[in-house]
């Protein structure tokens, strides 16, 4: 059992989701005090605020003696929040995306010693984690990758206009809120050689983001193409896998990987927490052994630009 002291910056609905699987998933293996810092003094909901040890709403009572900082504040804030908590621990998990696309060339050498990890909970997921282990990914032809999903339908009880996601100056717009995607292909095939793409604003949400996002990338020994789009309303998140002797799609909306030819499904009757648990469970291995940390602050970085459509 490890005895962790945890702070938040930001409780928005991802960090309710962490603090709330630290509580009822890790507590068995961590024992986690968690504090929070937050802008707003409106009260939090009970559900959340009893899990809450202390509430700071000014700097100057913050205490440096944290095993863990979470950045779950708005991306906008992510590099000055880092830069005013870099005292604060020796360990980050920054939510994703890192920074704000005009941070992108800022200076993060000063954390250079310290373990920052990005969020990247595809990557732990079961869908993911099979074709990474049980197949040969030096030998694909070509990848199709989609996410096709409906902004309006994220968050039913919201109203999609003024979510970040609609709103350029928050760091909002598909290529980076669905950089998930780039991040779990690179993962499985590296960065690319090369990259074409065309960001725009094509449907009739009222957002001032674009809405799709396609990409066509260049690998060594294969072609990469990848589709991402607010408006879709039948959901879709897949990647499809060209082989020489099989064509194998990895449904991550559904869990499941199909074997096209083979006539064969593996069902992980995965739900979407179970990757969530299963990321806290890295982080916190990562910061109480010694283990690779597997999306550091410049990996993160490069899928940013890749997203942008730079390498």
């Amino acid at each position: 059992m490890f005895d962790l002291k945890i702070c938040f910056v930001g409780i928005g609905s991802i960090a309710k989701r962490h603090i709330s699987n630290i509580k009822n998933y890790l507590a068995d293996d961590f024992n986690c005090q968690i504090d929070a810092y937050r802008s707003s003094n409106s009260p939090l909901d009970e559900d959340i605020a009893k899990y809450i040890s202390n509430e700071y709403h000014s700097y100057d009572e913050v205490p440096k003696d944290y095993d863990a900082v979470f950045i779950t504040n708005p991306t906008k804030l992510h590099y000055e929040t880092l830069k005013l908590f870099k005292d604060n621990s020796e360990n980050f998990f920054i939510e994703k995306p890192i920074v704000y696309s005009d941070d992108l060339d800022k200076n993060f050498d000063e954390f250079n010693s310290k373990t920052c990890y990005v969020a990247c909970p595809l990557r732990h997921g079961s869908v993911i984690q099979y074709l990474k282990e049980n197949l040969d990914l030096n030998q694909v032809n070509g990848v199709r990758s989609i996410c096709s999903t409906y902004l309006p339908e994220w968050h039913s009880d919201e109203d999609y206009r003024k979510s970040y996601s609609a709103k350029k100056e928050l760091g909002g717009g598909v290529s980076i809120d669905l950089i998930h995607e780039w991040d779990y292909l690179t993962y499985l095939f590296g960065m690319p050689i090369s990259v074409d793409a065309i960001l725009d604003k094509v449907s009739s949400l009222e957002i001032d983001t674009e809405d799709i996002a396609i990409y066509i990338a260049k690998y060594e020994d294969m072609l990469l193409e990848l589709h991402l789009d607010y408006f879709g309303r039948f959901p879709i998140r897949e990647l499809m896998i060209f082989k020489e002797d099989e064509t194998v799609i990895g449904d991550i909306y559904n869990n499941k990987i199909v074997f096209k030819n083979e006539d064969k499904i593996i069902d992980f009757n995965e739900q979407r927490n179970d990757y969530q648990v299963e990321e806290l469970k890295y982080f916190f291995k990562l910061i109480t052994e010694e283990i690779e940390n597997i999306n550091d602050i410049q990996n993160a970085l490069n899928v940013m630009k890749l997203a942008g459509g730079e390498l």
